[in-house]
């Protein structure tokens, strides 16, 4: 992944101009690092069945990071989580102001649209690529997730609307930057199979966030954290123990699924799916 962070430092969205402060702004959480989780997802597939698009496909899998970043700046902001760390740094509403964090966030948002409109592919495969993020990350995925988060706090819901929820504000990127990467490769019989296993790999990987948020320290985890109480999360509905055989029934559901992948992609996904198919457990 290091041919990645430098094709991000790289393409950082420039703005110059003379404001005093919103360039530097909108590069802080993008160069923070993170997990890079959805990315290598992505880059995985197309590392299986295209090796040689690798760096063709550096464009989309940023746009991928730079729309999930952009959903974390607006989801720790204080009409929402109110959040004051991320990606170990303060969170752009302390380290500037309310304001900024919001246009930053707009700011990546259609940023990654445009860097994915460059992607180096056809006019069909890039209308493809941005139709996935498009779909999975706005009206009709990631935002509905945050408006059904926001609306219902301090509201139980039942788990199967629980699961709907973080399906959409969760799992469908994830599933999408799976979905992407078989776009790229032209392996139209592997979407689906791809982007289901994403759903289920997204629900895990939000139930072991949720887990995190109540077993580990804002230190400990790069962002902050004992900060779900009011929240629909499958431990404030579940409780504890629960949650965690959620989480197992989920991770066992993966290896099985990942074992019916044909060696190359198995090869190419077990060393990042091992670093997280157990995470709750750590």
């Amino acid at each position: 992944m290091q041919l990645f962070e430098t094709f991000i430092t790289t393409h950082l969205p420039k703005a110059p101009s003379f404001h005093p402060h919103y360039e530097k702004a909108l590069h802080v959480m993008l160069l923070a690092g993170g997990k890079r989780f959805r990315p290598a997802l992505l880059l995985a597939v197309v590392k299986a069945y295209q090796p040689l698009l690798i760096g063709s496909a550096y464009h989309s899998a940023y746009a991928i990071e730079l729309l999930h970043t952009y959903s974390l700046v607006h989801d720790d902001l204080p009409v929402m989580d109110d959040a004051d760390l991320r990606r170990g740094k303060e969170t752009l509403h302390v380290s500037f102001d309310e304001v900024t964090a919001v246009l930053v966030g707009d700011a990546l948002n259609t940023y990654a649209f445009e860097v994915l409109s460059e992607a180096p592919f056809s006019d069909r495969v890039r209308v493809q690529l941005i139709r996935a993020l498009a779909k999975n990350g706005g009206a009709s995925g990631m935002v509905l997730g945050q408006a059904i988060d926001c609306h219902f706090e301090n509201i139980p819901l039942e788990i199967e609307q629980i699961k709907r929820l973080h399906v959409n504000k969760t799992a469908k990127l994830i599933a999408c930057a799976l979905q992407m990467g078989a776009i790229i490769c032209g392996c139209k019989d592997l979407e689906k199979k791809l982007y289901d296993f994403g759903i289920d790999l997204g629900l895990l990987f939000q139930i072991q966030d949720d887990i995190l948020d109540v077993t580990q320290t804002s230190q400990e985890a790069g962002k902050t954290t004992q900060n779900d109480g009011d929240k629909n999360s499958f431990v404030t509905i579940l409780g504890f123990e629960k949650a965690m055989q959620e989480a197992d029934k989920l991770s066992d559901t993966l290896r099985d699924d990942l074992a019916s992948f044909d060696e190359r992609l198995q090869s190419e996904l077990s060393p990042i799916l091992s670093k997280y198919i157990n995470r709750h457990k750590e």
